[in-house]
């Protein structure tokens, strides 16, 4: 069951990311969050997992080194150490796109279960989002993306890869299944027009 702490991490979230919207979609921040803890939910995540869930993007997103103290501070070292574990960048300006998601991949295979868990659910969740609005705005969908078209198809399917290398649990699998669904719509598309 989930307790007051979750409820004080959702409040917190809300009010971190109250004027954060969705990339190129208008949709309030929170609506990720809140997709990126029911999904970790749904496979099991403890109370734990699911604030840091809440709260996955804030670090990067949201203040960096001082909101990590503060979710120390309110969520306590476990919740944080999950966080950080989501975390590419604590800085402003962020490094390089390209050179940020290839470090965030060589962590995956020493990070915690917890780590994997809540980090998939955002995959899973991003993947979702990305062919939902790939059906609707095609090529221009990439526009949105620092990676484009070519770097983000790369990096979903090195996480993928990645995920399944290290024997990561379900949710990989539907991650995988997503991603699948995602390159051949996208390349069937490039062979249609080729």
């Amino acid at each position: 069951m989930l307790s007051e702490r979750f409820t004080a991490a959702l409040t917190y979230a809300t009010e971190l990311h109250a004027k954060q919207l969705r990339k190129g979609s208008g949709i309030p921040y929170i609506a990720h969050l809140l997709g990126v803890a029911s999904i970790a939910l749904e496979y099991g995540a403890n109370e734990d997992e699911a604030i840091a869930a809440l709260l996955h993007d804030a670090i990067e997103d949201q203040g960096g080194a001082a909101t990590r103290e503060e979710i120390r501070r309110r969520f306590g070292d476990n919740v944080t150490a999950i966080v950080d574990g989501c975390t590419d960048a604590d800085t402003t300006p962020k490094p390089p796109w390209r050179q940020r998601k290839e470090a965030y991949i060589a962590h995956l295979p020493t990070a915690s279960s917890s780590v994997l868990l809540v980090s998939a659910a955002d995959k899973l969740y991003n993947a979702r989002s990305i062919l939902k609005d790939y059906r609707v705005l095609n090529d221009s969908l990439w526009q949105c993306f620092q990676g484009g078209k070519e770097g983000t198809l790369w990096y979903y399917r090195t996480v993928v890869d990645t995920f399944k290398s290290i024997g990561s649990p379900a949710i990989a699998e539907e991650l995988e299944r997503v991603v699948l669904e995602l390159e051949a719509l996208v390349f069937h598309k490039n062979e249609a027009e080729g």
